[in-house]
């Protein structure tokens, strides 16, 4: 008899993680996952994911701030996901950690695992959180889910080594209830994650020209003059361009400024932000690439179609967790879950529990 396990998520964007939870489970006879509800406060994630994943599926989706959502009445889960705001960690910004607007976010989380009690939970967040406020902030979050009876599992992944075409490091903390008497083993990449490059991702095979959301924005003469003098790889920082096509900045070498992909290695991170100069760009063609090329860079299938306006695609897109990655963790779960071997590899972050323990935090 297959067991079937229902999962709530907040913080949920266009659905990476939800995606990836639902292929780990269409690959499993021990144990289904099914999301019963997930919540975000942007209409057009919500509508991306009503359009994806909620068709036929009685996937219930709130749209709505988390600090208004009514925590106690949602459903009963037995398995819970939160990639909460990463704005006040991520190393490129104010760094406010929970001095910030979106730093202390993480804690509707922790208002979930308190309500709900669900079996296990995965948590998602930028590399940077690590090191915010000397890491005190990252102490603080750990010791409040090892407080509610969870076992902890802290790492930095590092997805390319997984297979996603691009160098996404992110920091990823699964727990599993204490009553499961279960540890969760950080998946080891192994031979079939071998690193995909930018190329392989975006030509192999080729997307369909009537793919969505594959529209090809416009650059001006002068932007398409300054990409043909970068070579790819390269930014416009480390490259030898005309001083007509310099850019007039100071004080700032962003190597993603007009930085091109180097074609025979993964892709640098695709994000969800930023002005003139960050929007990706292709090796060979003058241009920034189409929505479309970085959710393939994402992992998402070609028939994974955003919702919304450009500008909030890109957003919806540079925000996810990678489906395929989301899908190696899930797998993961489910085979801790379910008492299956696989192999693993010592958790990198795991010294942020001990300290935790150690320091009774």
């Amino acid at each position: 008899m297959t067991l079937t396990h229902s999962v709530g998520e907040l913080f949920s964007g266009p659905g990476g993680l939800a995606l990836g939870a639902k292929l780990a489970s269409q690959s499993s006879s021990a144990l289904k996952l099914r999301h019963s509800w997930v919540s975000d406060f942007d209409f057009d994630s919500c509508e991306t994911i009503r359009q994806n994943l909620a068709v036929d599926s009685g996937l219930k989706i709130i749209h709505k701030d988390v600090r208004d959502l009514d925590i106690k009445n949602l459903p009963s889960i037995d398995g819970f996901a939160f990639g909460f705001p990463c704005n006040d960690y991520s190393r490129v910004g104010e760094q406010k950690g929970l001095a910030g607007k979106f730093g202390p976010l993480y804690s509707y989380g922790i208002n979930v695992l308190k309500a709900k009690t669900p079996q296990w939970f995965i948590a998602e967040n930028v590399s940077g959180l690590q090191s915010s406020q000397s890491g005190q902030v990252f102490r603080q979050i750990l010791g409040e889910m090892a407080a509610l009876d969870y076992e902890v599992t802290p790492h930095l992944y590092k997805f390319e080594e997984y297979g996603v075409p691009q160098k996404r490091h992110r920091i990823i903390v699964v727990g599993m209830h204490r009553d499961l008497g279960k540890t969760f083993g950080v998946p080891a990449p192994e031979q079939q994650f071998l690193q995909r490059t930018a190329r392989e991702a975006l030509s192999e095979p080729p997307i369909p020209e009537d793919a969505p959301n594959h529209e090809f924005s416009r650059v001006s003469r002068r932007v398409e003059s300054r990409l043909r003098h970068i070579l790819p790889g390269k930014n416009a920082f480390n490259s030898d361009l005309p001083s007509d096509l310099g850019l007039n900045v100071t004080g700032a070498t962003l190597s993603q400024i007009y930085k091109r992909l180097d074609p025979d290695k993964p892709a640098y991170t695709v994000t969800g932000s930023g002005g003139g100069g960050t929007y990706m760009y292709h090796w060979e063609d003058p241009r920034p690439l189409t929505n479309r090329e970085r959710a393939r860079l994402q992992t998402f299938p070609d028939t994974y179609a955003f919702f919304g306006n450009m500008g909030s695609v890109r957003k919806q897109i540079g925000m996810a967790v990678p489906v395929l990655g989301s899908q190696i963790l899930h797998e993961a779960v489910i085979r801790t879950l379910s008492g299956q071997e696989y192999k693993t590899v010592s958790p990198n972050l795991r010294h942020f529990i001990d300290e935790v323990t150690l320091s009774g935090v």
